[in-house]
């Protein structure tokens, strides 16, 4: 008999005590795909007691060309229970995480560079984008976890931004491509964010320099109300992978994306300068056929997914897009950015 799995136990002779058995790195989570969607990994322990930062540590090399090959994980089942868990997962992944700064929508600090999700009302769906893809600076990976999961929807549907790209007819492609996409923003508290909460601060020297630095056009109108206008790219080379990919958010700003009777009113309210508004680089008009067959590119390649407490889902955020579904209930979702790119 090999005794080399046993050792003798004290409390008397020929009662043996197995050893503990070492598992590798690798053993101690399993790895899959989230149902039929073989652009989503599904990791899970394997074993009970998996401390996810530790694995995380041991495994980064392995995570960074699973996220480069896939472009999302999902981890699902180890006990991450507070945020500043996540914030040390991200760290681990990303080294010092970012400020949410130039904002898009409405957010709120939990801890550190933690944020919630955008805070819109709960009947409310936010498009496939990219984040902050209606810039030339943005961040490549992207956190998210759920503290709370909602009873009803709340889903954080992805879509595979290669796909996407491909799915575009080459002539609708070819245009943004050539003319780029600018954004024009009004900033009206009453509307949507005012721009001391877009730019975090209180003082239009401020906004000022951020502007004249980050190449955005700014002007300033009666009772401090501004208006900024910024051309960036409507595609992107992944830096790593050289991959297309569709990364802009003319679809979402363009006021195509509201419902007739919202958009109606914010024209008219706004004095026919709504929020937000997306136009080609040269200021020419963005045809709304075009932008249905983006969206239907997106909705063609959406992935799917229910949350579950603890879950966190990992992304490359040039690679996968993601939006939000509408939701019943309470709903917890924060987020963390890391890896600051610029174009």
């Amino acid at each position: 008999m090999d005794h080399s799995d046993s050792i003798k136990s004290p409390s008397g002779p020929g009662e043996k005590k197995r050893k503990p058995i070492a598992l590798s790195q690798h053993q101690l989570v399993r790895e899959d795909f989230f149902s039929d969607a073989a652009s989503l990994r599904l990791l899970k322990p394997a074993v009970e007691g998996v401390k996810l930062v530790d694995w995380v540590a041991s495994n980064r090399e392995h995570l960074e060309q699973e996220l480069l090959r896939y472009g999302a994980i999902l981890f699902r089942g180890f006990k991450v229970n507070a945020v500043d868990e996540f914030e040390q997962f991200m760290k681990s992944l990303a080294g010092e995480l970012l400020d949410y700064s130039y904002r898009s929508t409405p957010r709120t600090q939990v801890s550190g560079r933690i944020y919630t999700s955008t805070e819109y009302p709960a009947h409310q769906s936010i498009p496939l984008h990219n984040e902050m893809s209606y810039t030339r600076q943005w961040p490549m990976i992207l956190g998210f976890f759920c503290m709370e999961a909602p009873k009803e929807g709340g889903e954080t549907p992805i879509a595979d931004s290669r796909k996407v790209y491909g799915h575009i007819d080459s002539s609708i492609r070819d245009r943004f491509t050539q003319r780029k996409v600018r954004y024009v923003r009004n900033y009206d508290d009453g509307l949507d964010l005012a721009w001391q909460n877009v730019f975090q601060t209180e003082n239009r020297a401020d906004v000022e320099a951020f502007c004249v630095k980050a190449g955005i056009e700014f002007e300033w109108k009666n009772d401090q109300r501004l208006c900024t206008s910024e051309t960036c790219q409507a595609v992107a080379e992944h830096p790593r992978t050289g991959e297309m990919v569709w990364f802009n958010q003319a679809h979402l700003f363009h006021v195509s994306s509201l419902e007739p009777e919202i958009r109606d009113s914010l024209v008219n309210s706004s004095g026919g300068a709504p929020p937000r508004n997306a136009f080609y680089g040269d200021g020419s008009l963005i045809e709304e056929v075009d932008l249905e067959q983006i969206r239907a590119a997106y909705e063609k390649e959406t992935i799917v997914f229910q949350w579950q407490k603890r879950d966190i889902l990992l992304l490359d955020n040039m690679l996968m897009a993601h939006g939000r579904r509408p939701y019943r209930g309470a709903r917890k979702i924060v987020v963390g950015m890391g890896r600051p790119f610029s174009a």
